[in-house]
Parts: C-alpha cells; sequence; structure tokens
C-alpha cells in the first residue's frame, strides 16, 4: 500500500517510516501540513495518510476536512497522529472526517493494526469500483461481440445528434446487416456464427475513428454512428467497413466462411427541422432495405 507519513518532527516521522518500510508499504513523507495537501491532490495520491494532529501550514484536522470535500476523487483513508486523548478531542478529529487515530508516540503493533484496518477498507473499495465497472459494461455492452449494445447507442445518438445540431456540423449512420447469415448458422452451427459475429465486430472496430461509435442494434444487424461526416465521408467510411468484412474470408475452428455486409447510410442536415434518432434510424433502415435489394455486399445512402 502506497501510505502518506506528514509529520514536521523528523526524529518521528523517520521511525514511522522505518516501521512501515519494514512492514512492505511504499512510504511519501511530508514535513508539513502544505507538503501533504499537495500530495494529496495528486492523481496517484496514496490511499491511505498517517497524519500528525498539529504542524506547521495546515493541522491535520484541516487536512481532514479538505481530504473530505473532494468529490472527484477516491477515498483516503486517514489516521490521525496526536497527543491528544480526550474524548471530546477524538469527537473532533472524528467529526473533520478522520477514520483512526493514535496516541502519540505510536506504539508499533497497534499503529500495523490500525493500517490493517485501513488497508482492509481500501482493498474493500478497490473491489467495489471494480463491480461497478463490470457492471457498468455489461450495462452498457453486447455480452458476445463487445460492441454497445442497444440502449447505449441510442444514448450516444441522441447526445451526437444535439451536438450536430448546436455545431451546425454533420452526423451521418450506417444500418449494417450481414448477408445470408443464416446460411452460416445452418452450414457450421450457432457456436461458429457467434465466432463470426465476435470477428466481424472486430474488423468493424478496427476501421472506424476513435470518436465513432458502433453497436450490435439485434441478431447480425450493426449500427454505426458517424459524427462530423456528411454524405461523401459517411459513404467512404461505410466502404471501409464493407471491405473489411468481405475482402477476405473468416477462418474458423469448423471452417473457411466467407461473409459480406450490406450497409445502408442515412445523413442528417443539421439545419433542418427534423432529425432525431428515430428519423435517422428510419431513414438507414430504408437504405439498407435498398442495398439489399440491389444485390446485396453494397453500401447504400440515404438523406434526411
Amino acid at each position: 500500500m502506497k501510505i502518506l507519513i506528514a509529520e514536521d518532527n523528523v526524529v518521528s516521522r523517520r521511525v514511522v517510516e522505518t516501521q512501515l518500510t519494514k512492514w512492505g508499504h511504499e512510504v511519501l513523507s511530508a514535513n508539513n501540513g502544505t507538503e501533504a495537501w499537495e500530495i494529496l491532490q495528486a492523481n496517484d495520491a496514496p490511499p491511505l495518510a498517517i497524519l500528525d494532529w498539529m504542524m506547521p501550514g495546515i493541522d491535520g484536522v484541516e487536512l481532514c476536512r479538505r481530504v473530505r470535500e473532494r468529490t472527484n476523487q477516491l477515498y483516503t483513508y486517514v489516521i490521525l497522529l496526536t497527543a491528544k486523548d480526550r474524548k471530546e478531542d477524538v469527537v473532533k478529529a472524528m467529526d473533520a472526517g478522520a477514520d483512526d487515530y493514535v496516541v502519540k508516540p505510536p506504539d508499533p503493533s497497534e499503529l500495523q493494526a490500525r493500517i490493517r484496518a485501513g488497508c482492509r477498507v481500501i482493498e474493500l473499495e478497490q473491489r467495489l469500483i471494480e463491480t461497478q465497472e463490470k457492471l457498468k459494461v455489461q450495462a452498457t455492452h453486447d455480452s458476445l461481440t463487445g460492441l454497445w449494445n442497444r440502449s447505449a447507442i441510442f444514448d450516444i445518438l441522441d447526445r451526437e445528434i444535439g451536438r450536430a445540431k448546436r455545431n451546425e456540423t454533420p452526423i451521418s449512420i450506417g444500418m449494417a446487416d450481414l448477408d445470408h447469415f443464416k446460411s452460416v448458422n445452418d452450414a457450421f452451427g450457432h457456436i461458429a456464427g457467434d465466432t463470426v459475429l465476435r470477428e466481424v465486430a472486430n474488423r468493424m472496430r478496427s476501421v472506424i475513428r476513435d470518436y465513432d461509435s458502433i453497436a450490435r442494434y439485434g441478431g447480425e444487424e450493426f449500427l454505426i454512428v458517424f459524427p462530423g461526416l456528411d454524405e461523401k465521408d459517411a459513404i467512404d467510411a461505410a466502404e471501409r467497413i464493407r471491405l473489411s468484412i468481405s475482402e477476405k474470408p473468416l477462418v474458423i475452428q469448423e471452417g473457411v466462411v466467407p461473409v459480406a455486409i450490406s450497409i445502408g447510410v442515412a445523413v442528417m442536415n443539421p439545419t433542418t427541422k427534423a432529425g432525431q434518432a428515430e428519423s435517422l434510424i428510419r431513414l438507414a433502415d430504408e437504405a439498407l432495405y435498398t442495398a439489399k435489394a440491389q444485390g446485396r455486399n453494397r453500401v447504400e445512402p440515404k438523406k434526411e
């Protein structure tokens, strides 16, 4: 664990530093409250801080208050070092945001026990954050392909349409559908079909811009959002996607699978009164239908 020790008494600070290092922790030191506050504001600030109550610059209690007022950083577990042991002093420290306290000079066994408790709290928080991130990904991404899911792409599209209208810039979308995908499942099985969908997703991801967004819209259908692209550029982008799929067959465990994709492109004119997500998607669907009717494995545009 990375730990900050802030103590203006050099001898006391060195004693605690030595103990923390002996117990396997990475130690950062500050000899006053101002230095400690600078360290605690850094992006890689230590998650556990041992602060002397009485220090030049900013005392330990005020540091606790400042740490607790932050809302944009991870939790910092704070242990106060203090010569004060009256109940009212302990209450004051806890009200300021301290998690624990140790009376000076700290008994090594007691200090180690308090640090272990702090480490458990920090590790629990880290596990909770990891769980939240996993749940967030599950809620917004397709479990098979790792692409955005239908709900998330609607949110993205609404946001990008709003930005396009404010900035009076174009926005385009592509509705893509694998050609004759049922025959892939029939010939190779559904497990192979899942493998094909994952590889198609990877190929599509590899040729779009970082700020484009792509989702599995349903089954073998995909929706791509192209912020800032007019009709010509959107067609070019869709053509790159089409070629990434159709130029080279997929080689999977079950065999060689030829794949192709049809894409309908719809472009919103930001100066017109229309341009909601549903309207764009309807236009892209119509363009996709045209692409299928015209022989598949092609890109067809439709302007609002």
